[in-house]
């Protein structure tokens, strides 16, 4: 197998994504180093992450990388000294791939904000392809009776939702606003239903609109529009720089806003008195911990959660980032090979 080829997506000349930013491309399968495994790919979740790094909002980190980090599939090979799992286990591939587990957030419970962590699919090649590789203690064990078109948006949408959620101190019952209503919204959006809260999203389309209130929101209005009653909490998923403000001044007094992506056009300058005073909080959230990724994938099969999808062949995978960029689509976009 160490000499065969696969398929493989690369980011070949980051730029628009109705230019051709990706290419279709023979490379050698992976061989896991220690402490790796091989996986076989079976499914792989398009992040609007992928489309950031497509199209160079995203500094590459590497040339030529295989994008993709929301990977289910079943390990194929094991590398020295990997033992976690075994050969046929379905496991999941997420965004976070490594971190150094000595530097002073590691060792405090805060590896999403390790000194020198490594990402899949932007430090490391990703799950675009027919086979991956990923360090065995970053994996996440996946159950076999849960298609892989449901778990696959569960790894990165669903984490960092999740953690985006947590960070937004929604307290028992709250009023939670979401701004933006894709992949990780309609996730989370169910999480905080389930906890009891009472949702309003705010987002863009009349179809966005509806969707968030099939889900169960009591209101769905514009993107710039004021929710029907003050927010305990909200979360925005839109990296739309200007809706910060719009957001902050939906919250009641003590209420946070968390910002979700990890890009985020410039915001514009704030009122003191408007949006901060009566100890609003501003908050940013950066990765995800492992236990986060374990909390979630917990909760998402205890409720359970369900994942609208639109499904791509693999050979569409630039049509599945042009469709993610233009909205065409509900929910999460995921490749199946």
């Amino acid at each position: 197998m160490a000499g065969d080829t696969m398929r493989a997506w690369v980011i070949a000349a980051p730029g628009p994504i109705d230019g051709h930013p990706l290419r279709l491309v023979e490379r050698p399968v992976p061989v896991p180093g220690p402490g790796e495994v091989r996986v076989k790919v079976s499914h792989c979740g398009v992040c609007r992450t992928d489309l950031h790094l497509a199209e160079g909002d995203l500094p590459p980190h590497r040339p030529e990388v295989i994008p993709g980090h929301q990977v289910v599939g079943t390990v194929e090979s094991l590398g020295t000294g990997a033992s976690r799992f075994g050969v046929g286990d379905r496991i999941g591939i997420a965004w976070l791939r490594w971190t150094d587990g000595t530097c002073r957030f590691c060792t405090s419970g805060r590896e999403n904000l390790c000194v020198a962590p490594a990402f899949t699919g932007w430090d490391a090649d990703g799950g675009y392809a027919e086979y991956a590789t990923v360090p065995e203690a970053y994996a996440y064990p996946l159950p076999a009776s849960v298609p892989g078109e449901q778990l696959a948006p569960f790894l990165c949408a669903g984490i960092i939702g999740y953690r985006a959620l947590r960070r937004a101190d929604l307290p028992p019952g709250g009023r939670l606003g979401i701004y933006g209503f894709g992949a990780s919204a309609h996730l989370i959006a169910q999480v905080a239903l389930a906890e009891g809260a009472r949702l309003h999203v705010m987002t863009r389309g009349t179809d966005a609109q509806e969707f968030a209130r099939s889900l169960g929101a009591t209101s769905a209005v514009g993107a710039t529009d004021a929710p029907p009653e003050p927010l305990d909490a909200a979360i925005l998923f839109a990296p739309v720089g200007v809706l910060v403000p719009v957001a902050l001044a939906a919250l009641d007094r003590g209420g946070t806003l968390a910002v979700a992506g990890i890009h985020l056009s410039d915001i514009p300058s704030l009122n003191y008195e408007a949006h901060l005073f009566q100890e609003r909080t501003l908050r940013s959230v950066t990765a995800n911990t492992r236990q986060d990724g374990r909390d979630f994938l917990a909760a998402a099969i205890r409720i359970p959660i369900r994942a609208t999808t639109r499904l791509y062949p693999f050979e569409e995978a630039p049509q599945a980032l042009r469709d993610l960029a233009h909205g065409a689509f509900r929910g999460a976009a995921v490749l199946v090979m």
